[in-house]
């Protein structure tokens, strides 16, 4: 006979079952994040802490998983710092991001990411399911603010979902082109229980090594082959290749200067090759003086096509229309974006240039070794003349970033270190001397040693040398065992906190503030727009003063030794002559090799305040000096420049301005 007592038992039973289940689950939802990050070898995940991340943080405590939480004071920082570490193991990057503010907070990294094609998977933790309708606190549409720059974002639907979602998001960010990709999650849903053995069950690899059709290789070849005066565009998607070999032999082959897209984000062709002319100039008459005389351009990689700020229709477009185009990529988009190619190839790079390679080697274009001879001599020239350059440098006030470039060089190369360091680039108005003189060569150094980006959103360089010095080595084979961050003052000032999260994570990286206590770029600039508009028809625009006060950095002045210390950067000094430079590089390149700690160099670029450089005279000697990277060129963009008033007081070795 069944009693009352005995129905209650039954349902506290069952109730206990229930609650019982709960209590000894192992695993949840938020788990097939850290299936997917051992299959593919993931072992960081960055973010900044908050309320709803913690169910995925918190996975981070399990030895098991094999993955550490790395805590950053700002997403951008974070998602700064998860692009560094992909760009050294070329697998997606991983960070947590809270809510709105979180995905807000990283756009300007993410754009970067999005330009320079770095893959990514942005977990952004939504407010819960059941609430977002009724606009929560700090809930919105999460989707829609990070679409414009991934190859994918969605919000999850239910949980169920989430091994689904998260394998396709890792699949995309991989798959050729790379890039970053978005997944937003209401956090509710991170938290359901699940058996022990419902795990995803992998992650699907495309292989990005496909060759193009042969046809199309056939056609380019014949153009190439043809040409009179060929001239080869070197972009990012060749250094993501490591392509550096094959596009050498083709370079020789044609007879063709190499010169690399603006702002490439990696070092796309060996510097020690004297085919190698440095990076495309940041104006519209200097892109024009680059390809006036040539009959074929071969672009190869090529995605960042118009690194530019002033650009007017009535100037002419930035190809000549006599110019044929030829393409070679693994990305439809970047393939005729902006102007008609002749011929075009669609693949990887690594893979399909040794075919092309082979067609040409039968019939090379006439006078390719009369221009491959005139490049030896002028890379000769090109070397003394930095070389008495930075003679000159030595006899300055001030520090000339010259002589920064030659200091690090000696002690990477004296300390046999080409093979094992990175040096990561913001040093904006400062780059020529830095990817002339650093070890960028086949000696040992492969794309991967230098970090910039595409992007040129302010504030990527700090953050990135985290995430490079997390990893012990890159997919091409180098190491980090030598991390140099150059950083100019302003961008320096983005994400200071980013001296804490190195502290934290005991990261030794060599931070070089180039310290101009100016925007020096803007100043550049605002001579740049005036030139372009000043007298110009419909416009007559000029400033009220050529020397705002709000493109200075003074009052008061900065010490960015102390800011670092501030944040537990301990270590570090102020070099204020050209003839203490080398002892400091030497001092801190020591130091972070022999300690777990930062060591932050504060180079005096100008002792006091600069002047506007209202005319050629008054623009810094170091850039009126400084010779150019590209001396194949020299002449044609000289003459362009010179000729158009807007760029007549802008050196050629000046990056586009921001």
């Amino acid at each position: 006979m069944k009693t009352p007592q005995m129905d209650q038992a039954v349902r506290q039973t069952s109730d206990d079952v229930i609650e019982h289940a709960f209590d000894q689950a192992t695993r949840w939802t938020r788990d097939y994040v850290f299936d997917i990050l051992k299959d593919l070898g993931i072992h960081y995940i960055f973010g900044v802490p908050g309320t709803n991340e913690i169910p995925i943080i918190d996975g981070t405590s399990y030895p098991e998983n094999e993955v550490r939480y790395i805590e950053c004071l700002h997403e951008n920082i974070a998602i700064g710092a998860a692009m560094g570490s992909a760009r050294m193991t070329g697998k997606p990057g991983v960070l947590v991001v809270h809510v709105t503010p979180g995905i807000a907070h990283s756009i300007g990294n993410l754009f970067n990411a999005y330009r320079s094609q770095v893959p990514l998977v942005i977990l952004c933790c939504q407010q819960q399911n059941e609430l977002i309708t009724q606009e929560p606190l700090l809930a919105s549409n999460l989707v829609d603010l990070a679409r414009q720059y991934t190859k994918w974002a969605h919000e999850v639907r239910t949980p169920e979902e989430i091994p689904l979602v998260l394998q396709r998001a890792f699949k995309e960010a991989m798959a050729p082109p790379n890039g970053p990709v978005f997944v937003s999650i209401p956090w509710d849903f991170t938290m359901v229980a699940i058996e022990d053995d419902d795990k995803v069950k992998g992650v699907t690899r495309i292989s990005p090594h496909f060759t193009g059709d042969n046809d199309a290789i056939r056609q380019a070849a014949a153009i190439l082959s043809a040409a009179k005066n060929p001239v080869i565009v070197a972009g990012d998607a060749v250094g993501y290749a490591d392509a550096w070999a094959e596009l050498q032999e083709l370079a020789e082959l044609l007879g063709a200067p190499v010169v690399l897209q603006s702002f490439s984000s990696l070092a796309n062709f060996p510097n020690n090759d004297y085919h190698w002319q440095g990076e495309l100039p940041g104006s519209q008459a200097g892109v024009q003086g680059v390809f006036k005389d040539h009959d074929v351009a071969f672009l190869i990689g090529f995605g960042a096509q118009a690194q530019l700020a002033v650009y007017k229709y009535s100037d002419g477009p930035l190809f000549p229309p006599e110019l044929t185009q030829v393409y070679l990529t693994n990305n439809t988009w970047d393939i005729a974006k902006n102007y008609y190619g002749e011929a075009a190839i669609f693949g990887d790079i690594k893979a399909t240039l040794p075919i092309l390679n082979d067609y040409i080697k039968p019939a090379p274009p006439e006078g390719a070794a009369a221009r491959n001879e005139k490049m030896r001599l002028l890379a000769v020239k090109r070397a003394v003349d930095w070389d008495a350059y930075l003679l000159e440098a030595m006899e300055q006030e001030d520090i000339w970033s010259v002589v920064i470039a030659k200091a690090l060089k000696e002690e990477i190369e004296e300390r046999e270190l080409v093979d094992d360091f990175v040096y990561v680039h913001e040093a904006v108005s400062d780059g020529a001397p830095f990817q002339y003189y650093l070890p960028f060569s086949t000696n040992g150094a492969k794309p991967v040693s230098y970090y910039c980006v595409a992007g040129g959103s302010l504030g990527w360089s700090m953050p990135a040398s985290l995430g490079i010095k997390l990893e012990n080595a890159s997919s091409q084979g180098t190491g980090t065992k030598l991390v140099i961050n150059a950083v100019g003052d302003g961008s320096s000032l983005f994400y200071p906190q980013t001296y804490w999260t190195a502290a934290h994570e005991q990261l030794p990286i060599l931070y070089i503030i180039t310290n101009n206590q100016e925007y020096h770029t803007l100043q550049l600039g605002l001579e740049q727009v005036v030139g372009a508009y000043g007298s110009a028809p419909g416009y007559g625009w000029k400033p009220k003063t050529m020397d705002p006060p709000y493109l200075r950095l003074e009052r008061p002045k900065l010490d960015f030794v102390s800011l670092a210390k501030a944040f537990g950067g301990e270590n570090g000094e102020v070099v204020e002559t050209p003839g203490a430079v080398k002892g400091a590089i030497k001092r801190g390149i020591d130091h972070v090799l022999n300690n777990t700690t930062s060591y932050i160099l504060d180079m005096r670029i100008a002792g006091n305040t600069p002047t506007a450089p209202s005319t050629s005279d008054a623009i810094t000697a170091y850039y009126s000096k400084q010779p150019v990277l590209d001396y194949f060129h020299q002449d044609t963009v000289k003459a362009k420049l010179l000729s158009v008033a807007t760029n007549r007081h802008i050196p050629s070795n000046i990056p586009s301005i921001f």
